[in-house]
Formats: C-alpha cells, sequence, structure tokens
C-alpha cells in the first residue's frame, strides 16, 4: 500500500471511525440506493426506500413487474422520481434480460466486463457502476465521487483537472485490491467532504487531513 494513501487512511480511520457503509438490508437495496441517492440526500433515499417497504415491493419479482409510474410515485422522495424510475427499470432489466433474474449470477461475473455491462445501461455512470460492484457485490472496484476529487485536489494530490477514471487509478494502483479497505476508505471520504472540505467555506482547522495540506493551505483551481 501506498505510505502517503495509508497514512491518510490511517489518519481519517483514528479521527472519524468506521463508517459502516452501505447502509442496506440486501443487494438489491443497495442497488436502488445508489441510483436514488444521485443528486440528493441520503435522508431522502431512505424515505423513498422505506416508501418501497412498506408497499411490498422491494424484492426482484415485484420490481420487475411494477409500473413505471408506481415506481415513481413511490420514490418521489429522492428527487428526479421519473428519471430515476426509468433508470431502476434499465437496471432491472439488465438483471432479467443479462442475469437471469439472479443477483448470485450477475455478482459472478468477471468484475471488469460486469462494469461494462454496467456502464452499458442508460442512466449508470461510472460513480454509480462502481457503487453497485463494491457495496453490493463486494468486489474491489474504488468509488470516486466530487468530496474525493475536492479533498485530493485541495491537498495538491491530483490536479483540478483529473478525470473519474484517473482519480479511480491513483487508489487502485496503490492500495491492495481489497473491498472491505475501499468500502471504508470511500465512506471516510464522503464523511470529510459533508462535514469539513465543503464546497464553500471548508472547516479545515476541525478537519483531521488539516496536517497534510500545503504549508500554505488548500491548493486553489488555477
Amino acid at each position: 500500500m501506498s505510505v502517503h494513501l495509508k497514512h491518510v487512511f490511517d489518519t481519517l480511520l483514528a479521527a472519524l471511525g468506521p463508517q459502516h457503509w452501505w447502509p442496506g438490508e440486501s443487494r438489491l437495496e443497495i442497488m436502488v440506493g445508489t441510483v436514488l441517492v444521485q443528486n440528493t440526500s441520503w435522508r431522502n433515499v431512505e424515505r423513498a426506500i422505506g416508501n418501497l417497504r412498506e408497499s411490498g415491493v422491494l424484492n426482484l419479482v415485484a420490481l420487475l413487474d411494477l409500473p413505471i409510474q408506481e415506481l415513481a410515485d413511490l420514490i418521489r422522495p429522492a428527487g428526479y422520481f421519473q428519471v430515476k424510475a426509468k433508470r431502476l427499470q434499465n437496471l432491472f432489466a439488465f438483471i432479467r434480460d443479462d442475469c437471469g433474474r439472479s443477483l448470485e449470477t450477475m455478482f459472478g461475473k468477471n468484475m471488469e466486463s460486469l462494469r461494462e455491462q454496467l456502464l452499458g445501461i442508460h442512466g449508470i455512470g461510472p460513480e454509480t457502476a462502481d457503487a453497485i460492484l463494491l457495496y453490493a457485490g463486494g468486489m474491489p472496484s474504488f468509488v470516486v465521487d466530487s468530496y474525493t476529487h475536492r479533498i485530493l485536489a485541495r491537498h495538491g494530490w491530483i490536479g483540478y483537472e483529473a478525470d473519474y477514471h484517473e482519480i479511480k487509478d491513483y487508489f487502485e494502483l496503490a492500495l491492495p485490491q481489497d473491498p472491505q479497505l475501499f468500502n471504508e476508505y470511500h465512506a471516510l471520504l464522503v464523511c470529510v467532504g459533508k462535514d469539513f472540505c465543503k464546497r464553500t467555506n471548508p472547516k479545515c482547522p476541525s478537519c483531521p487531513l488539516i496536517r497534510l495540506l500545503p504549508s500554505h493551505g488548500i491548493i486553489e483551481p488555477a
């Protein structure tokens, strides 16, 4: 493991503790959550998933047969519910048509080929695909988000122009291919991004990574 990345991880874990991600009672629920959390808060996702659970449709058989408007109404609290309902239906159709309606079959696929298949589903981008692989599939695919990009760029560990796959490679080439490590690392970075490394008015003095900033402070975009 990169000494630098290990030190960052150890610092965050010591300061913030285990994050117990991803919240979800089943692989299917985690997958639904990865789609619903796009552009909204987890609190809203919990309300939407609660609606699905209370309606008795939070299972693959029911979701495959659920009319799209009914699905959209149930996930309304997550926002962009019409768009997200279609994305979920696209994902469910993949499980039905390419995986024999079986999550065991789906996650029995080679990780790289499954990732490419997920990225071929309309509405599933790299972050969602990697979250499905990591959190639902237990596969070593590092998840990158805007928090990760911001934290790394502000510390000077990557450039602001770095794209998703450059940042993904930055972690995956330096760390052991350990899904539990990737899980905890991503969750800790999200915690830092939400609570300290905010887009505006960052709370650097109280951030666990304050000692790892350059001596002149946050690096700003050119």
